[in-house]
């Protein structure tokens, strides 16, 4: 799908952003393992998540899909098996292009009584699995795979049903690791410990709050203690504001207003909103409900003259997911914008410092790349460029905000890698006053 983007008077008005992907995948997991039936609204139903969502099936897990309408969310309805009574699949389990769904489910397959292969394709088959796997081990479970368990596929071999507590220090600040650990501490026989870089986005520690998981915090630990079991629950899934940054990108650059409705509000997630407020934008936070153990609610943004700014490796975080954004964003502002720590970004469905060089380059501009980062002059002149995001749902997206600072637009090749995490995101473009062609 090649499309040319391009808005002539800019982009801004109102909007709800997709489900939150993030929030989707661990809702289902911890459905799957619950104790009863479960309702997840308004889940994020494409792309990764239904690779969660097929994995979870081949596991035995009843899901049944109710569609919306009339102003109702789609809803699933999932039947738990339990925290030690997934089934054993009949074939390998698919995570696809997804790592969330990779790495979670080794903690929440870990130690079971059962065989399981993961595999993905080309992409996923490559993207780091040893700083998952090693502390599994050390928990007991017993996995293989390629190059000594650091590449996909993955072997789980069959366990006694629990494992032993772990106390491990998180090397670098993965909210997947996280998860995955926090995960298979749901059954260990005792309490787990983690501490070291803990500050990546938390969905999974409010979920388990939420769900009377016992966890808690000292000083500067996260301790887990084994549940139990899950009990069923109802849950609806708050708007990804991952998906909101690309027009609150767009309307900045366009000098627009925008409001965001129904957007998550999760701190650990609004690195992002920080970073824009340094940049000169005016953003106003108006919480509205509590969803999940998640903040729901409003944001509003009122643009202004874009300024360069530093964003350091204790800010990488809480917005990885928007570092490519922040390159496009350098090129409007003025001054230097300089990126730091974000090497993670490398290992991500491509090597996304790499591929937003690229896409500045695309439309004549300059990037200085780092090891672990960028920096962007600005401002600069663009002009029309032709983009292949790679299959890279975030780069493609990417491509398209560009679009809204300059004036003969973008055309983007291979545009449907958005659909993976924003499937309306050409309704949305074209309804904040965008042309798509």
């Amino acid at each position: 799908m090649t499309l040319h983007f391009s808005a002539p008077l800019g982009l801004g008005g109102r909007m709800t952003p997709p489900p939150d992907k993030s929030i989707t995948h661990r809702a289902l997991m911890l459905a799957a393992v619950s104790k009863g039936e479960c309702t997840v609204a308004n889940p994020l139903a494409i792309g990764d998540c239904l690779s969660t969502r097929g994995c979870l099936a081949a596991l035995g897990v009843n899901i049944a899909e109710e569609a919306g309408g009339a102003g109702k969310p789609a809803r699933w309805r999932i039947a738990g098996r339990g925290l030690r009574d997934l089934a054993e699949p009949a074939g390998v389990l698919d995570a696809q292009n997804s790592g969330t769904t990779m790495r979670l489910l080794c903690g929440l397959l870990a130690g079971l009584p059962l065989y399981a292969v993961l595999t993905g394709d080309g992409s996923l088959r490559s993207r780091p699995m040893l700083r998952v796997v090693e502390p599994l081990r050390a928990m007991g479970a017993r996995i293989e795979g390629r190059a000594g368990g650091r590449l996909p596929p993955l072997s789980l071999l069959p366990g006694g049903g629990s494992l032993a507590p772990l106390r491990y220090e998180l090397p670098v600040a993965s909210a997947q690791v996280k998860s995955a650990l926090l995960l298979a501490a749901l059954r260990a026989e005792g309490e787990s410990s983690l501490g070291g870089q803990l500050g990546s986005r938390d969905h999974t520690e409010r979920l388990f709050s939420f769900l009377g998981v016992p966890l808690r915090r000292e000083r500067d630990r996260l301790i887990c203690s084994p549940p139990a079991s899950i009990p069923a629950f109802e849950l609806r899934v708050p708007g990804d504001p991952s998906s909101a940054a690309f027009f609150l990108a767009a309307a900045l650059i366009s000098g627009r207003e925008l409001e965001v409705d129904g957007c998550g509000l999760n701190p650990t997630r609004l690195g992002f909103v920080e970073v824009l407020r340094r940049m000169g934008a005016s953003i106003q936070l108006e919480p509205q409900e509590s969803q999940g153990g998640e903040p729901v609610g409003r944001l509003h943004l009122r643009p202004a003259a874009l300024q360069g700014t530093e964003v350091s490796a204790a800010e990488i975080p809480s917005l990885v997911d928007e570092v490519p954004l922040l390159a496009v964003l350098g090129a409007f502002a003025r001054g230097r914008t300089v990126v730091r720590g974000a090497q993670e970004l490398k290992h991500k469905e491509s090597d996304r410092l790499q591929a937003a060089a690229r896409l500045l380059a695309a439309v004549g501009g300059r990037m200085e790349p780092f090891a672990d980062g960028f920096a962007v002059e600005g401002p600069q002149q663009l002009s029309f460029g032709r983009v292949d995001p790679g299959g890279d749902h975030r780069i493609a997206m990417a491509a398209a905000v560009l679009a809204s600072g300059i004036p003969a637009g973008v055309e983007v090749r291979g545009f449907e890698a958005a659909m993976v995490s924003f499937p309306d995101f050409l309704g949305a473009f074209r309804a904040l006053g965008g042309k798509i062609e």
